[in-house]
């Protein structure tokens, strides 16, 4: 797929919220736009985003042709425990790009 960039602070105190950012860098091809030789480019579109804390889903979304490239998506969670945050982003295509990040809770 591509390269993934996640700010996700590294200590927080329990039961403090929060955000947590993410950057897909990817074309986002909606299989309508015509290439240079006048050939529709194919369809090429990162269509779920899940994010789980400890194993537990904190954040989904399902992404649509109309996303823009590069998809940026931020969102806030509560700090609970010390431990993973897994990111995972599935394409049109079924592939999967996952990517950790670790968390101190205090």
């Amino acid at each position: 797929m591509a390269r993934a960039l996640i700010n996700v602070p590294q200590k927080s105190k329990r039961g403090e919220i929060i955000e947590i950012k993410t950057l897909m860098s990817h074309p986002m091809e909606t299989g309508f736009r015509p290439g240079m030789d006048g050939q529709l480019i194919p369809r090429d579109i990162i269509e779920k985003f899940v994010c789980t804390y400890n194993g537990e889903v904190v954040f989904s979304a399902q992404l649509h042709p109309a996303i823009t490239a590069n998809p940026f998506i931020s969102f806030t969670t509560i700090a609970t425990d010390s431990g993973t945050l897994v990111f995972s982003w599935t394409d049109n295509k079924g592939e999967t790009q996952v990517q950790t990040a670790s968390i101190q809770v205090e």
